[in-house]
């Protein structure tokens, strides 16, 4: 499903309302086979797609968690991001793309005792961004208080503060953990418009 400016992160929850007719068909057709499809992103200079060279190749399979038809046949859903993959040649492209992927593993990248130190001053910066009234919901914040890995913590973090599709995009398709808690670190900071953070 390309779409402008909307990326799924594995391990992310993404609300979506289905009702152009082209995807209330692959919404159907996802639904008759394994409840999972991909959310890619429209390239910027776009604003509609209209083959598979107006969007970006690395993307997250979602599997549908919820879905709630209506009587004028719209749906709203909720998808659960799962894992990154690479879009690598398509079965079809009209109504709607069907893609052949390659699943995408993440690399650690630094040292345990890097990735541990990232992380702590990514939850740092979260706690900041409380104290100025930006968070999570309570149960998500109680999860994330507990969370001890690394790239869940980078996914959801970005998911949920970095705003800029492209530097979402950047994330998603960054493999080292190392890195991405760089760059998620680097692009909180930017949000908070404060270099001191």
């Amino acid at each position: 499903m390309p779409l402008p400016g909307a990326l799924l992160f594995p391990h992310a929850l993404l609300p979506l309302y289905i009702f152009e007719e082209r995807y209330r068909a692959m919404l159907e057709h996802a639904l008759d086979e394994d409840r999972m499809f991909c959310v890619a992103l429209i390239n910027p200079e776009r604003t509609e797609w209209y083959s598979s060279e107006d969007f970006r190749h690395i993307a997250s399979v979602g599997l549908i968690r919820a879905c709630v038809g209506r009587g004028d046949g719209t749906s709203n859903l909720i998808l659960q991001g799962l894992q990154r993959v690479r879009f690598t040649a398509f079965a079809q492209e009209s109504p709607f793309p069907i893609a052949e992927i390659e699943p995408l593993q993440s690399r650690a990248g630094d040292s345990p005792v890097e990735r541990e130190a990232l992380g702590a001053k990514v939850l740092d910066l979260y706690e900041k961004f409380k104290r100025n009234g930006r968070e999570f919901p309570e149960k998500v914040d109680r999860y994330l208080a507990d969370l001890s890995d690394p790239e869940m913590l980078a996914d959801l973090m970005a998911a949920t503060f970095v705003r800029d599709s492209l530097r979402r995009q950047q994330l998603l398709e960054e493999l080292s953990v190392s890195q991405r808690l760089r760059l998620v670190i680097r692009y909180l900071r930017d949000e908070a418009g404060d270099a001191s953070l």
